[in-house]
């Protein structure tokens, strides 16, 4: 099956590229203080570093290390069978998301809802290993078991992002099991365009006022 994907040139590149830095540097130091904040509000909830660094698989197969705030207990992925019975264990491992996941802490729960764990990811756009948007940073197990040759092969062609068409458009409504996630990932890169990216920002916040956080 072949999947439309719409061209586009080095100026589009160009201009998202600009677009990622001067947004991300300016929100960097507008939310400094905040991101202080939080911090110290993870450091003093549980034991364990301040910052989570997840692997995943950025533009073109590479791996990178995605930050963001901790927001589980510091053995939650190395004695998960402490923490999960077996429905929620193989839940986790096919979906990697569980509601109600006794493994996060209290201050984790609320970054969460509030997307606000993800805050951190803006070092990664500044760096260059994120976008603002696009698709979803995935873990290669994801690739293997939910997505075809081709599909990974389009979703890779691009740099994931913070924020993208399926966590404004499918949000947690989305999953692997049903296909919808697979859908909504390959839909952007139908309509891919600087504006796009923009009405997507934009849309992101009303999306996570309204705790709908993908996670």
């Amino acid at each position: 099956m072949l999947y439309p994907v719409k061209k586009v040139t080095w100026f589009y590149y160009a201009n998202k590229r600009l677009f990622d830095l001067f947004c991300s540097i300016l929100g960097l130091v507008l939310i400094a203080w905040f991101l202080l904040i939080l911090a110290v509000l993870v450091k003093i909830s549980s034991k364990g570093p301040v910052l989570f660094k997840d692997h995943r698989i950025g533009k073109n197969g590479k791996e990178i290390k995605v930050y963001k705030f901790r927001s589980m207990y510091i053995d939650a992925e190395t004695n998960i069978d402490k923490y999960l019975t077996p429905e929620q264990k193989e839940t986790w491992i096919r979906e990697r998301k569980l509601d109600n996941d006794p493994r996060i802490t209290k201050i984790g729960r609320f970054m969460r809802k509030t997307s606000l764990d993800e805050l951190p990811q803006i070092l990664n756009v500044i760096g260059g290993s994120l976008s603002l948007v696009g698709p979803r940073p995935i873990t290669e197990r994801e690739i293997e078991e939910h997505f075809t040759k081709e599909q990974a092969d389009i979703m890779l062609s691009a740099k994931p992002g913070i924020t993208g068409y399926w966590q404004v458009y499918g949000r947690s409504d989305a999953d692997f099991a049903s296909g919808e996630r697979q859908k909504l990932t390959l839909e952007y890169f139908e309509k891919r365009s600087l504006w796009l990216d923009i009405k997507i920002l934009f849309l992101t916040i009303p999306a996570v006022l309204k705790h709908k956080g993908a996670h």
